[in-house]
């Protein structure tokens, strides 16, 4: 029987690409990127929203935690996108893969012109069958670096290419009935069909210092992609290989139903 042809946005977060000290975690990116390129193989059409300029610019400057200053976070973000999209280029072009760098801000998505602009990228970067690498454009966007977080972006993405499914990686299985890191009986939620008041007081903080995001702006981003008719997984990005359970349909993470 043909697979079906599928076109996935993959959001990986700091906490999976770099260690606590900020630098980058080589083995997780390249285990990444093997699954991305066989999934690309495979005939699917991938998108990856990448975190991880700013945690990986102040392992990349030797600094010793995330500068407090939007200045500060600015500059990392100018160092770390440089170092960061060279990794990524140089580990795709050894399974004969061509990324391409599209660097977004809140503006290029709510502007029509700008927005159908990069619709259009998007569309003839797929025809050359080259992978968009997607991240906020932290060094500009003084709104996005304070406020902002790639998974909100990665969700904007996902309605801008009519996505089949949103893959969010994160350093917890899923979304739990408590917080599993103080009650050793929280439960992993399998499946949320509908995202309530509640299933959002669920959502706890980031926990590793080195991203922006916590489990809330996950459901958030769900809950946007949702309405556009896409299904969202929240999974854990220690083992990438979990995508491909994601992708095909295998119980994994918790998945948050698109909205019939």
């Amino acid at each position: 029987m043909e697979q079906i042809k599928k076109r996935i946005v993959v959001k990986v977060g700091t906490s999976t690409l770099a260690y606590k000290t900020g630098k980058t975690n080589i083995r997780r990116m390249k285990q990444l990127v093997v699954v991305l390129s066989d999934l690309m193989n495979a005939g699917h059409e991938v998108v990856l929203v990448s975190s991880g300029a700013i945690g990986i610019g102040v392992g990349k400057m030797g600094l010793e935690c995330r500068p407090k200053d939007t200045e500060g976070r600015q500059a990392a973000a100018a160092v770390g996108q440089c170092e960061l999209m060279f990794m990524y280029d140089r580990e795709f072009n050894e399974f004969g893969h061509t990324v391409g760098q599209l660097l977004i801000t809140k503006s290029d998505v709510d502007d029509d012109e700008r927005r159908n602009n990069l619709i259009n990228t998007f569309n003839k970067l797929f025809e050359y069958g080259a992978i968009p690498i997607i991240n906020e454009n932290d060094s500009v966007a003084v709104d996005e670096i304070v406020y902002g977080d790639n998974d909100s972006l990665s969700a904007h993405v996902a309605k801008l290419i009519n996505a089949d499914v949103l893959v969010i990686l994160t350093d917890t299985d899923g979304l739990f009935d408590k917080d599993p890191s103080v009650y050793e009986d929280a439960k992993l939620i399998p499946v949320v069909d509908k995202i309530t008041d509640e299933i959002e007081r669920l959502a706890g903080g980031s926990i590793s210092g080195l991203g922006t995001g916590g489990m809330l702006t996950k459901i958030h981003a769900a809950k946007l992609a949702g309405e556009a008719g896409i299904d969202t997984l929240i999974i854990n990005g220690d083992n990438p290989e979990n995508i491909y359970a994601a992708v095909e349909g295998g119980s994994i993470g918790t998945l948050f139903k698109a909205e019939k």
